[in-house]
Order: structure tokens, then C-alpha cells, then sequence
């Protein structure tokens, strides 16, 4: 999982002439007294990461040869083992959320945190916590507000892309770059430089959406999931997060826009909302009404400290 540490986006088209016609595990770390335990506990998440692997490869077969079907059942995906897959792809130093539960805390007794929380959330009774509001520096000077969940937010976030990704991964369009699986801001501009070299382009077009992440409607982020994901167990989980609120100054703060910058699951609603709002349109009025080619190129502009790939969308 990534956390975006920056808001700002770009797209990128470029006109030619006429003429021109799933993160990996991270390694155990044992703690003390568990040293002789280590194989069992790596042979367990292995097992559990193959178990995850097929489920989603279900998923995603499904999704490629029915394109405009909506899933109606998800939430029995999200289990203790894509729950546990989550756990392991946190960042193991990552600042605690409001919980104070670090992720070293939450492995101390993993198997019986992860049953409870699986149970929790599927009878209903999972409750998000309030995001601690954080700010880090930018390039230009300012400060960047993000938004840091708590543990078990993160984890059900975590799973809750896992299952969800499997989906749109065979949706999104190949301009798409921003925070996707195995994509970053270096394979848009390797691919918008290869277009330049090979096209004779007689413009370049430069847009920039600024504070995408506090701007994105709450109301038709909904409506743009609900194209796809017909599981209204899912659909309000993902509306819980975005309700939870932001903590600042012992003040939780709810707004029905944005999605909470530095959350696990924002990344993925980003791209969701970039693919029915501007994706979509772009392919399509590139294939019937541009005179000529199109070259259209989204990605995530991610400058920030401690981060060398992803994107916001």
C-alpha cells in the first residue's frame, strides 16, 4: 500500500501533425521468544498470500470477461487472509493514527486481532476511527496536510483494495499511471517521451489539478463506484472512511468533500473518479472527434520527501 504524499496531478496530451494517421510481503521480523516459530509463521502467510492470490484471481477473470457487470457479492473477500496480506504490506515505522497502535503493537497477538476485526467488520459492528491531521513540508514551501488512519482502518483499507483493485485494474485505461500496481510517474514520462520521438507533435497541453484529494466529491465518487461495485457492504465501508472526519487541534472535523490524503484506500477512489470523470471522455473523444492523434498521458506528479514513485489518481 502507498500513501500519497502529494496532491497535485498532471495530464499530459500531446498533438501530432495530421499526417501522423500486487505489493509484496514484506520479510518476517521476529520478535523475542518467537525465533523458533518463524518458518511455521512464514509457511502460514505464504499459504495465506497463495489463498489471496487465487480468490483474486477469480475476481479479476470475472471482471475482464464481463465488463459492464456489478459485483454484488465482495465482503466475503475481505477475510483474515487478505486482512493479514494487508497487515504485511504496512509500513512497519509508519506514525500511529489517533489509536496509538503501532504496527508492531498489532503484531504481537496478530491471529486473535485479525479474527476479531474480521468479525467485526462483516457483522457490521467494524467502526472507523477520526484521521490524525499531519502536515509535511512541500517543494514550494508550503505545508501539505495528510491524513494518518488508524491501524485497523488501514488494514480493512488495505484488504478492501486488494479485492477492489482486482476489478478496476482490468478497467483502468493505458494512460493511466497514477499510484497503480507496478506504475509511477517515470512510466508516464518514459511513455510520453517515446511519443515524442517517434510522432511529430505540434502541441503539448499541461493541466494540473490541484488539491485533488480535498476537492473530489464525495457524492459522485459513490455513484462512480456503483458502476462496478453493486455490494452496498462495501460501498458503505468506503462511505465510512470517507464520514470518519479528520482530528486537528482535539477538534474531528467531517466534510462531504475530499478523501483523506495519506489514507490507504484514497489512491484507488482517486483513479476510480479520474476514470469515469476524465478517462473515459478522453479515449473517447480522442478515438471519434480529434482531428488526428492524441497522446494523452495522466500521472501523478509525487515530489514529495521520502517517496520516488506513485501518484495521486
Amino acid at each position: 500500500m502507498h500513501d500519497p504524499e502529494k496532491s497535485d496531478s498532471g495530464i499530459v496530451a500531446t498533438k501530432p501533425t495530421n499526417k501522423a494517421g500486487q505489493p509484496a510481503a514484506e520479510p518476517v521480523e521476529p520478535r523475542p521468544g518467537t525465533k523458533g516459530n518463524v518458518g511455521q509463521q512464514s509457511t502460514h502467510r505464504a499459504q495465506s498470500r497463495i489463498r489471496v492470490t487465487q480468490a483474486l484471481d477469480r475476481v479479476r477473470q470475472a471482471a475482464r470477461q464481463r465488463k459492464k457487470e456489478r459485483f454484488t457479492a465482495l465482503l466475503h473477500h475481505i477475510n483474515v487472509d487478505t486482512l493479514k496480506t494487508a497487515f504485511y504490506a504496512l509500513k512497519r515505522k509508519a506514525a500511529p493514527g489517533v489509536d496509538g497502535v503501532t504496527w508492531q503493537d498489532y503484531e504481537s497477538d496478530l491471529e486473535l486481532r485479525l479474527e476479531d476485526l474480521h468479525g467485526r467488520v462483516h457483522r457490521g459492528a467494524y467502526r472507523p476511527q477520526p484521521s490524525r491531521r499531519t502536515y509535511i513540508p512541500k517543494a514550494d514551501g508550503k505545508q501539505r496536510p495528510l491524513a494518518i488512519a488508524a491501524l485497523e482502518d488501514k488494514i480493512v483499507q488495505g484488504a478492501t483494495v486488494l479485492v477492489l483493485n482486482a476489478i478496476y485494474e482490468v478497467d483502468f485505461v493505458g494512460f493511466s499511471y497514477g499510484f497503480r500496481p507496478r506504475r509511477g510517474p517515470h512510466d508516464a514520462l518514459d511513455a510520453l517521451s517515446t511519443a515524442i520521438k517517434i510522432k511529430k507533435v505540434n502541441w503539448i497541453l499541461d493541466a494540473d489539478i490541484q488539491n485533488f484529494f480535498g476537492a473530489v466529491s464525495q457524492e459522485w465518487l459513490t455513484r462512480f463506484l456503483e458502476h462496478r461495485i453493486g455490494d452496498k457492504r462495501i460501498v458503505r465501508l468506503i462511505q465510512k472512511w470517507l464520514k470518519a472526519g479528520i482530528l486537528e487541534d482535539g477538534v474531528v472535523t467531517v466534510d462531504d468533500r475530499g478523501t483523506g490524503q495519506g489514507s490507504v484506500i484514497s489512491p484507488l477512489l482517486a483513479n476510480v473518479y479520474m476514470h469515469y470523470c476524465f478517462d473515459l471522455w478522453a479515449e473517447r473523444w480522442r478515438r471519434q472527434e480529434a482531428r488526428g492523434n492524441m497522446i494523452v498521458v495522466r500521472y501523478a506528479d509525487d515530489r514529495a520527501p521520502r517517496r520516488r514513485e506513485g501518484g495521486v489518481m
